[in-house]
Order: structure tokens, then C-alpha cells, then sequence
């Protein structure tokens, strides 16, 4: 996969966790390419640029002081097509310093500053060079594994290559997990899903996903607290809702199990599992605990 590699808006905010405003607000202050035309694609040059828009706005510096100095630097830097991807980015969270061959600029005075003048800078950025890839260009060489149909484990090490780079990205710990789970790999999708759930509790994906191979590998217990989370954060999760009717089922929660049975029929009666469904409520063991 090259830089040649094209990626809808749409990919874009969901590999960077953006949101449509703030892409809009980014492509406003033109710190970003506007991408908005139909056949209009962004490349991975995008994606490193937007990535770095965005850790230095999340390291505190403004938008559009960031837009300013960006400005300066293309106008000082001509030869330079796209600053955000082929020059090093520093900030303290107020000023932003460019290095480029072993030289510092504050782009907005266009002065050149000494190395020991902001060795305290935080450097939140690294330049992805032509011989290794980011995360996000990891993430995506798994998608299109995934995509294409190639072997599962060429995704499943390109989704670890990512996570190397980038523990925290929750969206290749929820795709490898079910890579692993479809494998029959339990143990190894619990650890991937259980990761997922760490780094973001409020994720109903995430919850639904250790519930289910937590019932695989017979924590039966442990699984219906995670499938009730899964709900509780999203009452429109389907496989969340079905899952949790099977473990209250295997508990003796009759109750219970009854009370998402209703539930996942009320979302999608006419679904692959609605009959299964209809079946259990329509039993004996539910029409007994319908009495008590």
C-alpha cells in the first residue's frame, strides 16, 4: 500500500476519531485540505497531516495560530507542498517550531531558533518516513486485507502492527479481537476486547464483544455484566440484547432473559434469530416465571 492509497471522508474521520465539524472547521482555517467534492479522495499524506492537526490542537495550541504558522511556513517554504507531512512539528502548547534538516523556524516571526532554545518543547509528532508506516497506515493495510478477502493472519498482523504504534486505538483492538474470535483464538480476542473496554468503557461495542467470548470460554457471570453494560450504553445493540437473553437464559435468570427476549424482538421481529426468540418466550420455562 503507497501513498497513492485513497480514502473517503468518511474513512478519514472514523481511522482519526473525527468528528464532521471538526473536519469542517480544519478545511475553514484551510489547515487541511477540502476533500468535500464527489471523486474527490484524501491520500495518506491527509492522514499524516490530519493526525498532526490534530495531536497539536489536542497539546493545546489554537487553531488558528496553528493556521497562521502554517501559512507562514508555506509561504517561507515554497518547495514545501505539504509542511504537515515532510517537516518535524514541535509545540509547548502555545508557540509552534518546524524542523527541517537539522534546523529550528518559528514560522510566524520566519526567524530560525538555536536547538537549546526548545530542547523543553514536548515533541508530540513524528514524521512517518517513506520506510515505515504510521498507525493509521497499518489500520488501513488491515482493512484492505480484510477487504480483499487476503488470509485473516495478514490482517491480523497488520491490526497488531498498528497496535504497536498505538496501543490506545480502540477500533483495531475491536477488529483484531474479532479476527482472533472468528478464529476460535478466544483467549486472545478476550485480551484484545478487554483492552478495548480499558481504554474506552463508554464503547457498547466493546462490552458486547468481551460478553460474547467471555461466554465462549465459560465465564458466564462475567459475561452478562459486560452484555448489560454493552445494553445499558446502547439499548439498540442487537447481538448485545440476543447475547444477554442467552446468558440470562443459561443462569436461570428466566426473568431476565425473558425481559431482552421482548427487547430484541421489539427491535428486529423480523431478524435471522426472531424465530428463536419467539420460541424460548413461547416455552414452558418462560410461561411458568410470566406467573411469579
Amino acid at each position: 500500500m503507497g501513498t497513492t492509497e485513497r480514502f473517503r471522508r468518511e474513512d478519514v474521520q472514523r481511522i482519526l476519531d473525527l468528528t464532521p465539524k471538526q473536519l469542517d472547521y480544519w478545511e475553514r482555517l484551510q489547515l487541511v485540505p477540502s476533500r468535500k467534492e464527489p471523486g474527490t479522495f484524501y491520500d495518506f499524506r491527509d492522514l499524516i497531516g490530519l493526525r498532526t492537526v490534530k495531536q497539536l490542537i489536542e497539546k493545546g495550541v489554537p487553531a488558528n495560530r496553528l493556521g497562521r504558522a502554517l501559512a507562514a511556513l508555506r509561504e517561507g517554504l515554497s518547495q514545501i507542498e505539504a509542511p504537515l507531512t515532510e517537516l518535524r512539528i514541535l509545540s509547548d502548547g502555545r508557540d509552534v517550531v518546524v524542523e527541517r534538516g537539522g534546523s529550528r523556524l518559528e514560522p510566524l516571526s520566519g526567524q530560525f531558533v538555536l536547538n537549546f532554545e526548545t530542547r523543553e518543547l514536548d515533541e508530540k509528532i513524528r514524521v512517518i518516513s517513506a520506510q515505515e508506516r504510521s498507525a493509521e497506515q497499518w489500520f488501513a493495510r488491515a482493512l484492505e486485507c480484510e477487504k480483499t478477502g487476503q488470509v485473516p493472519a495478514e490482517a491480523v498482523d497488520a491490526y497488531e502492527q498498528a497496535l504497536r504504534i498505538e496501543p490506545q486505538m480502540v477500533e483495531a483492538l475491536l477488529n483484531c479481537g474479532t479476527l482472533y474470535y472468528e478464529q476460535g483464538n478466544f483467549e486472545q480476542a478476550a485480551e484484545c476486547f478487554r483492552r478495548a473496554v480499558d481504554f474506552a468503557p463508554q464503547n457498547s461495542l466493546a462490552h458486547s464483544n468481551l460478553g460474547s467470548v467471555l461466554q465462549e470460554l465459560g465465564h458466564t457471570e462475567e459475561a452478562r455484566c459486560h452484555l448489560r453494560q454493552a445494553v445499558q450504553l446502547d439499548p439498540a445493540n442487537l447481538d448485545a440484547r440476543y447475547n444477554l437473553a442467552l446468558v440470562c437464559d443459561k443462569l436461570g435468570a428466566h426473568a431476565e432473559a425473558r425481559e431482552h427476549w421482548q427487547g430484541y424482538l421489539q427491535l428486529d421481529p423480523a431478524g435471522p434469530c426472531g424465530d428463536y426468540a419467539r420460541q424460548r418466550l413461547a416455552s414452558p420455562t418462560f410461561a411458568k416465571s410470566a406467573n411469579h
